[in-house]
């Protein structure tokens, strides 16, 4: 009775301990990137934290042009690049100071018992290193924490060749293999399954995909995601909770219908056209009346002002909400000149 009556206390004291080792941390980057924001997030890991940062980012309506995720064990670690709807970095103060207090109160919550999920082995740091070497990675700087059997890293690292950054994707895509190999060789858990979902890119498609993902019960241990014009690249390691892996051809079906469904959502079927011009009084009056008099319709449009520039974007179908003519589409664009087609 002495243990049920103390254990409460002494487990907001483990909480309280691993707070304290690993305190919150959101690092909004604005000199790294030209053309967005870095939002950095590392902490504790728990299940569901992944959706919540996220959730955070898409109810602000920033647009994640890109997303590095890494929460292998007890530890998460993820890098967003972000914009706002017009494409610009996030310059405002007060918004920044919210999106941090933001993330560091959902991270405050989800502190997890797990500190994280490898065994600090002797070698261990030893041999990522050596693999480093190997690879000709110039270690800049590196963070270790280990408490009750466990551990976790940061490292930071250079081309060894040319100094600066690793950019080339294949390269990364190595060395992330080989550390991997690595960590599992010591790790002895099971692998993962490997999911890939190339769409066509909307608002909000990396808060569905993780929703579906979360509502299956799947972990996402790491995921690369990355958009290109109209198009979108997801990629995500995951395993169910209970740390099986897709297993059965109809796991992998069900899988693949609910990630299709979450895909589909959301998404306006059109033909999309940007729009950058001279802001003026009656614009949008003429642009919308030209889109009537050629016979086509607005499933979806973001517009605004950037100085004294007009931007945004609309997605247009025919009358019946069928793909819009392309002759219908030039005729617009012959019109109003600051239209123009964006896939």
């Amino acid at each position: 009775m002495e243990i049920t009556a103390y254990q409460p206390c002494i487990d907001a004291e483990f909480e309280s301990l691993i707070e304290r080792i690993y305190p919150p941390r959101v690092c909004i980057d604005n000199e790294t990137y030209q053309d967005c924001t870095l939002v950095k997030v590392d902490s504790a890991n728990k299940q569901g934290i992944l959706l919540e940062m996220v959730q955070v980012l898409t109810d602000l309506d920033l647009v994640i042009s890109k997303s590095y995720i890494s929460s292998d064990g007890g530890w998460f670690m993820e890098v967003f690049h972000v914009t706002d709807q017009l494409g610009s970095k996030l310059t405002d103060e007060s918004l920044i100071l919210y999106i941090q207090q933001a993330l560091c109160e959902n991270r405050r919550r989800g502190v997890s018992k797990g500190i994280a999920n490898l065994s600090p082995q002797r070698s261990l740091l030893s041999e990522i290193s050596a693999v480093l070497s190997k690879l000709e990675c110039h270690v800049t700087a590196a963070v270790v924490w280990t408490h009750n059997n466990r551990v976790a890293s940061i490292i930071y690292m250079e081309d060894g060749f040319q100094g600066g950054p690793i950019t080339d994707p294949k390269r990364i895509a190595h060395v992330q293999e080989q550390l991997e190999n690595v960590v599992e060789a010591h790790h002895g858990e099971k692998g993962y399954s490997v999911v890939n979902v190339r769409s066509r890119d909307r608002p909000k498609l990396l808060f569905d995909t993780l929703c579906a993902l979360t509502d299956m019960q799947y972990v996402v241990f790491h995921a690369a995601v990355s958009s290109k014009g109209t198009m979108a690249d997801q990629e995500y390691f995951i395993r169910q909770q209970d740390g099986c892996t897709l297993d059965t051809e109809s796991e992998r079906h069900k899988l693949t219908q609910c990630l299709i469904a979450a895909i589909e959502r959301r998404a306006s079927h059109g033909v999309k056209l940007d729009i950058c011009t001279h802001n003026r009084m009656g614009l949008l009056s003429n642009v919308t009346r030209s889109f009537r008099e050629n016979g086509l319709s607005i499933s979806r449009a973001e517009i605004g002002t950037d100085g004294d520039r007009a931007v945004g974007s609309f997605l247009v179908t025919d009358a019946s909400g069928y793909e819009a003519n392309p002759q219908a589409i030039e005729e617009v664009r012959k019109r109003d000149r600051g239209v123009c087609s964006g896939g």
